[in-house]
Order: C-alpha cells, then sequence, then structure tokens
C-alpha cells in the first residue's frame, strides 16, 4: 500500500479500498469489494478507517467523491460478521476509541470530519452500514432506482454507526422513526423526497464529480472554513456560531487565496490557490 500524494497517481490501494488523487485535487475513493456489494466485514472497517487517516494527511485535498464499484455503492453489515468472535483485546463499543466515537462509528463519521467536502455518489443497494456511511457525506448522488433502507432492526439490532448523528436536519423525526421501526426500503426517488438524497441523477458518479471539481476551483482555506462552520451550526447555541463565523472570516480576509479569488473572477480565468 502507497501513502503518496503525488497528483493523478494511486495514493492507497488494497482489495478493499482505492484512492487516486486527480490533478485537480478531486480524490476519487472507490469500495472494491464489488464480488460482495462492497458488504462491511472485519477487513473493509479496518481499510475504510486506513482511508481516513490516509485522506486527513493528503495535501493538496480540495473534494472526496466516494462510490462503491460493482452493483452496489455497500449492501451494508457482511452477515460473517455475526459469527466472527471478538478478540480479546478488541475494545467494547462504547469505548471511544477516536475521538467521540467507536471504530464502526468513526466509519461514517469520517467523512463528515475531512476538512473538505464529500459527495457519495450512490448506486445499485445503500442498505445499513452502507447508508449511514452515505450519511456522512456532504452531499449524495443517487441513481433514482437505487435500493436503500436503514437495515439494522431486521437484524433486531439500531443503527450503531453515527446514524442518528448524521440524520439530524436531514430527515423529519416521525418519518425517520418509521424508516428505523420497520426497516422498510425505499428507492433513490423516495430518498429524495425523505431527505436522504441530494441530487438524484442517471449517472451518479459523473454528476458528483462534477460538483467536486467546482468546489475545487474555490478558495479551498474559505470551503474547509464553512464545512466547519456547517457543523458547528448544529453543535453549538447561536452566540458561539456567530463568533465562529467572525473568526473563520477575519482569518481569511485579504489573505493570499482570498485576494486570488476575487483576481480570477474579475479577470475571468481559473484561480491558482496555495494548497492547505
Amino acid at each position: 500500500m502507497s501513502a503518496t500524494a503525488t497528483a493523478a497517481a494511486t495514493t492507497l490501494a488494497n482489495d478493499r479500498i482505492v484512492i487516486e488523487l486527480g490533478d485537480d485535487g478531486v480524490a476519487d475513493v472507490r469500495f472494491v469489494r464489488g464480488d460482495k456489494m462492497n458488504a462491511l466485514d472485519h477487513d473493509m472497517f479496518e481499510r475504510l478507517i486506513e482511508a481516513g487517516h490516509a485522506l486527513q494527511r493528503m495535501k493538496g485535498l480540495r473534494a472526496v467523491v466516494l462510490s462503491g464499484e460493482g452493483r452496489a455503492f455497500c449492501a451494508g453489515l457482511d452477515l460473517s460478521n455475526f459469527s466472527r468472535k471478538p478478540a480479546e483485546d478488541e475494545p467494547p463499543l462504547t469505548e471511544r476509541t477516536y475521538g467521540n466515537a467507536n471504530r464502526p462509528q468513526q466509519v461514517a463519521m469520517q467523512w463528515r470530519k475531512l476538512p473538505v467536502p464529500v459527495i457519495a455518489a450512490i448506486h445499485g443497494v445503500c442498505f445499513g452500514g452502507g447508508l449511514q456511511i452515505a450519511s456522512g457525506a456532504d452531499i449524495r448522488i443517487v441513481h433514482p432506482e437505487t435500493r436503500m433502507a436503514i437495515m439494522e432492526m431486521k437484524w433486531g439490532l439500531v443503527p450503531d454507526m453515527g446514524g442518528y448523528a448524521l440524520w439530524r436536519g436531514l430527515v423529519r423525526d416521525d418519518v425517520l422513526r418509521e424508516l428505523i421501526y420497520t426497516n422498510r426500503e425505499f428507492s433513490g426517488q423516495e430518498a429524495q423526497a425523505l431527505g436522504l438524497a441530494t441530487y438524484l441523477d442517471a449517472d451518479p458518479r459523473e454528476r458528483a464529480f462534477a460538483i467536486a471539481r467546482q468546489i475545487a476551483l474555490k478558495n479551498p482555506h474559505a470551503i474547509r472554513a464553512a464545512k466547519r462552520l456547517q457543523a458547528a451550526m448544529w453543535e453549538r447555541p447561536a452566540d458561539e456560531i456567530l463568533m465562529e463565523e467572525s473568526i473563520e472570516q477575519h482569518a481569511i480576509m485579504r489573505s493570499r487565496n482570498q485576494v486570488e479569488a476575487v483576481m480570477a473572477e474579475m479577470e475571468r480565468r481559473k484561480p491558482q490557490f496555495d494548497d492547505v
């Protein structure tokens, strides 16, 4: 496995995850366990955590497109997990091993924690843990015929990969309760009406990359500040949000990248930003 940040080169590759960073600063992150519909087994959890670490360290990163190869985005938990015996040194779920999260929660929450926008391109099947991972993205582009479900209740479980934190503000409370309690399947088209899909598109990856490349042309410092403010909007009282806006703007105004954004717009050219 390599972890370099060379433009247009593979920065991470294994039998579960591939990351390719383009020269435009957009990282193409793909689940490559297509023969198993990208289901989440023990190794997939491990490789996802490694991918999150690699992206956090990646120089020149402007945006991420997250997708799955084969017939599915992610079919959720691999049933082999039910028969797997935890290792003796495996921490309990209640232990916070990744800041505010345990390992399964981090697999979904890490996309929200990344400093750059993440756009999920969703097709085929998106069940259970796969839907919670997709919910960690900033934006979700979904094929209208995608099969989706909050699946955990089918197995006598509750959603526990950050879903309850990530679905705040997306889905109306009573609707979310019905989806969780019944684990019923719904389409990508219904997902947009419910609030779980940002846009519908027959080619989710193409639409996702178009949005990511548009984001990559913006001041990277301002984009990262905007993502921090989005998190603060849901987690802090109004007085603190107002102060955070002022702090972020004070740091950006008249900086080299902010001036370059203005000049590029006025001169109708592509901006040349300093990387973060």
